[in-house]
């Protein structure tokens, strides 16, 4: 008969590998007693116990880390590892990368399985809006950061790195405005419940109600190029006075420059472009773009140091509290001047 697992625990109780994880750890959080007696009963009807090895692990550090991030065919995502990587891997630890594809769903089983393989500490760029989400890692004591993006109700006591978002564009708003544009067209694209760039559009916004300008945005979404193409178009011909055409993330940029040379429309002659970016490629077009630049690698590499100071906090026997060492910190956006403006 083949040895029982806790994941044929979880199927039979009609729970989560996390919570059957969590009831054998003792760390039975806000279970409810139904749920622990459903648990208990089938732990005892299948006769599962842990072994010797599997209760040292639950004692001791595995040297693995669990990263999970929204998009990986976004280079963002790649240079957000990359900096993460480049601090766990020197420190002796192992990285699991997984992708959560922007959904909610997807991130939650990623997150039991990670916890079901008692992962020294997490580090997520999250989808949900809730913090209640993730709930269940602090209910395990494990480290965790969040990064790039920030949830509605997150504790103080839970780590995030992100980047200075909404300030940076709301300079971004009032250079805009000294140099005499009178309107702004802000194009995101959003593709999960919590985005970087709800706080790039709040800035915009209160440097556009400040100078008095006029703000319009356009979410892309999954929308096609011949769409985003009409809603730009129709947009800009509705317009009177100085025009800035701002996209608010690096892959973005790649459609709206399509649009623009389909257009005809030239900047900075027609319009003044702007773009959030995360790596300077639009240097090679023209004489460049005029870019908000956040440091990805940075990101990942604060987050994994803060991890670490975690997994120490904790200590090898897991009594500590790992959430002693969090930290919220906020990165610089740096601005990267070119005469697309």
């Amino acid at each position: 008969m083949a040895k029982v697992t806790i994941a044929d625990i979880a199927r039979e109780a009609q729970v989560s590998v996390t919570t059957v994880s969590r009831f054998i750890n003792g760390n039975y959080g806000k279970m409810s007693q139904t749920t622990r007696n459903r648990i208990q009963q089938t732990v005892d009807r299948l006769e599962y116990r842990p072994s010797a090895s599997a209760r040292r692990m639950r004692q001791q550090s595995t040297h693995v880390v669990g990263v999970i991030v929204a998009d990986i065919s976004n280079v963002f995502s790649s240079l957000l590892f990359n900096g993460i990587y480049a601090e766990l891997q020197p420190a002796g630890y192992d990285v699991m990368l997984m992708n959560s594809n922007n959904a909610i769903e997807q991130e939650h089983g990623e997150i039991d399985r990670l916890l079901a393989q008692e992962v020294d500490g997490l580090i997520i760029q999250p989808n949900s809006r809730r913090f209640a989400t993730y709930e269940p890692i602090i209910s395990s004591r494990t480290p965790l950061v969040m990064v790039d993006r920030e949830t509605a109700d997150q504790p103080e006591t839970v780590s995030k790195v992100v980047s200075d978002n909404e300030d940076s564009c709301r300079r971004l708003g009032e250079t805009l405005a000294d140099l005499g544009y009178e309107n702004l067209v802000v194009v995101s694209r959003t593709r999960s419940e919590v985005s970087a760039q709800a706080l790039r559009i709040a800035g915009l916004r209160r440097a556009a109600e400040e100078r008095h300008m006029l703000m319009l945005t356009i979410e892309a979404d999954s929308h096609d190029g011949d769409w985003l193409q009409r809603e730009i178009g129709t947009t800009l011909n509705h317009l009177n006075g100085r025009t800035a055409l701002i996209s608010l993330m690096g892959p973005l940029l790649f459609d709206v420059l399509a649009v623009l040379r389909t257009l005809g429309i030239r900047y900075p002659q027609d319009i003044g472009l702007v773009s959030f970016d995360d790596w300077r490629w639009s240097q090679y077009v023209q004489d460049g773009i005029y870019l908000l630049e956040q440091d990805p690698q940075l990101l990942g590499r604060r987050a994994a140091r803060n991890l670490l100071d975690q997994i120490r906090s904790r200590g090898d026997d897991k009594t500590g509290d790992p959430y002693a060492a969090s930290q919220w910190i906020t990165l610089p956006v740096a601005t990267v001047a070119s005469p697309s403006i």
